[in-house]
């Protein structure tokens, strides 16, 4: 901008030539320049005034939408209020197949304290101990009058708790709300379940995490935001798995078993119906693992996973089908079994004699090692560890548990000819009762793969055919024939013609050798036998049964009453009607009165 000035020369000059005052003109000039300077100084402070409008117009506008937006959703309490990074404590429920609850959250709080803020610390420290009696008094006296400025206390208390703590009345006590996991059922389908405890902490907050079994498996699937309130259906039924945990738990005792294991098994989908191990324990209040000793014996350890053991004669059914299905040999082929085959320094007995020879049949009902060695030899090492690899025995489960993963089969170093010949009746291999499971549904279910899973399935989805429908036919016709006169005959349950195998095998030491009084006892069985829906098998741990003059510890005699008495609980819950079988007539028959 151009200033004009207040004493122009020329008009000055001009002025005092007409007698004028110049003075003058210095004022006028002025006063017009103060006009201009007011002109400018409105205008600039009205366009001001209309930006700042504009700006309130905008935020009050997004401030109404904002506000028309949170009252037309519903209102929900934060998750999290921690300081830092968001600790996500949401967690989805996990139901069985039915929709029944087996875990969900419940909204509980964390007991902590500020020392500085309380008034009397020696005199809570001794009321807390009479609420939470595992406290040590003598060291919270130590931690409430030290130095510190938080201490946990408890990081989950009950409703009751609770108010006992309010009841001290001392502000130095505080709670932090937070989620925990309930399992409801208590210790059923436990080692499924697995546990679950906390991750991240917070004063109002805290990540709940799975610790074990499918808790932590899954953990990224349950803690998934997307999910929303849509729970995890699990291929278990509540009532089968209570009931099969009731009659096992009895049947250890009766059988003065160390422990058991069960696995009952859809034969089509692989869907886990049940599965059981015990002792057990209860995953509201896990207990610790152990530091000392073999693991095995905590009751963590999950049997029917992570046990991997010699399963005996149940693996004959194996060595059988395939030597029927390559027509290496059939059913009636007659069979060498005079004992004891010697290989090297080695010798197979049967545990009777059985005589010179028997069917290949018999070999499966009479339960004969040599009879099923010699098939085993004709078969090859080669492709008998190709067919038990199709049945999935040479490498860990694909279940959705933690454990399953550490759950490799023990195989021998060198498959040599010796070992082809015990691994064809369960020594020399060893592997868990679901394996065994899924390696009878795969046999059995017509000959197409079946993978064992805990997750509920809408459909079945077909695997691979491993041997043909005639192959898996001869296979339940010859087990049938162990339970109606071979050696698990109580296994039979009216109405429900029960199938299967069993395997009794000695026990391992840990220095060598084996236990002369200490076996595995195993029941792998199946119904209906002619239209099989179900594989269920049955493992005891050093099982005795002393009713007789001699204690007996074959699977015939332990196992295998625990397996019927199971299948007799179970098949009408899985809604089984029982079947009639045709009796053969006898006798004359009364055609007219």
């Amino acid at each position: 901008m151009t200033r004009t000035p207040l004493r122009p020369l020329a008009r000055i000059l001009a002025a005092r030539r007409a007698g004028e005052n110049p003075d003058s003109i210095e004022r006028d000039n002025l006063a017009e320049r103060h006009e201009a300077e007011r002109d400018g100084a409105r205008a600039r402070a009205e366009g001001r005034l209309l930006v700042l409008g504009v700006v309130f117009l905008c935020a009050f506008t997004m401030v109404g939408l904002k506000m028309s937006v949170t009252a037309g959703t519903d209102p929900v309490e934060p998750r999290a209020a921690a300081s830092g990074t968001q600790i996500i404590a949401t967690r989805a429920d996990i139901t069985d197949r039915n929709g029944r609850i087996l875990a969900t959250n419940l909204t509980t709080n964390a007991l902590y304290a500020q020392p500085p803020l309380m008034i009397e610390p020696e005199l809570v420290a001794r009321k807390l101990v009479t609420i939470f009696p595992d406290l040590n008094e003598e060291r919270l006296i130590q931690q409430f009058t030290g130095a510190r400025k938080f201490v946990w206390i408890k990081r989950r208390i009950s409703p009751e708790q609770q108010q006992a703590v309010f009841d001290i009345g001392d502000p130095g006590l505080l709670f932090g709300p937070r989620e925990m996991r309930l399992y409801p059922n208590g210790r059923v389908a436990a080692h499924v379940l697995g546990g679950a405890g906390y991750g991240r902490e917070g004063v109002s907050s805290a990540e709940v995490i799975g610790v074990a079994g499918l808790e932590k498996a899954l953990d990224d699937v349950l803690r998934d935001p997307g999910r929303g309130d849509v729970p995890l259906a699990l291929s278990l039924d509540l009532t089968v798995q209570a009931a099969v945990e009731r009659v096992l738990a009895g049947g250890m005792r009766l059988m003065n078993a160390k422990g058991a294991a069960a696995v009952l098994m859809d034969i089509n989908t692989g869907e886990i119906v049940s599965i059981a191990s015990l002792p057990d324990f209860d995953p509201n209040n896990r207990p610790t693992p152990l530091t000392t000793g073999d693991p095995g014996n905590s009751p963590l350890f999950n049997r029917a996973v992570q046990g991997v053991y010699e399963l005996g004669s149940t693996y004959k059914i194996f060595a059988v089908a395939q030597g029927i299905e390559e027509r290496i040999v059939s059913r009636s082929t007659m069979v060498d079994i005079q004992g004891p085959l010697r290989w090297g320094k080695f010798k197979i007995r049967d545990f009777r004699n059985y005589g010179k020879a028997l069917s290949v049949e018999d070999v499966i009902v009479k339960s004969s090692n040599i009879g099923t060695a010699r098939i085993a030899q004709k078969i090859g090492a080669e492709r008998q560890q190709a067919f038990l690899g199709q049945l999935g025995l040479l490498e860990a489960t694909p279940v959705e548990l933690i454990e399953a993963g550490g759950a490799r089969p023990l195989l021998p170093k060198s498959w040599s000819e010796i070992s082809t010949m015990t691994i064809s009746y369960g020594h020399g291999i060893s592997t868990s009762p679901l394996h065994l499971a899924a390696a009878y549904a795969s046999l059995l279910n017509g000959g197409l793969k079946v993978a064992p899973t805990l997750l509920k399935k809408d459909y079945p989805v077909p695997g691979p055919r491993i041997i043909s429908e005639d192959t898996s036919r001869q296979a339940r016709e010859m087990l049938r024939q162990v339970v109606t006169r071979g050696t698990a005959s109580f296994g039979e349950v009216p109405g429900y013609r029960v199938g299967g195998k069993t395997g009794t095998a000695d026990k391992p030491k840990p220095t060598g050798g084996y236990y002369e009084a200490k076996v595995i006892a195993t029941f792998a069985s199946f119904f209906p036998a002619d239209d099989p829906k179900y594989v269920l098998v049955v493992t005891l741990d050093e099982p005795v049964e002393t009713s007789g003059k001699e204690p007996r510890r074959t699977a015939g005699w332990t196992a295998v009453p625990v397996a019927a008495e199971v299948i007799r609980r179970v098949a009408p819950l899985l809604g089984l009607a029982p079947g009639v079988e045709p009796e053969a007539r006898t006798g004359v028959t009364l055609a007219r009165n």
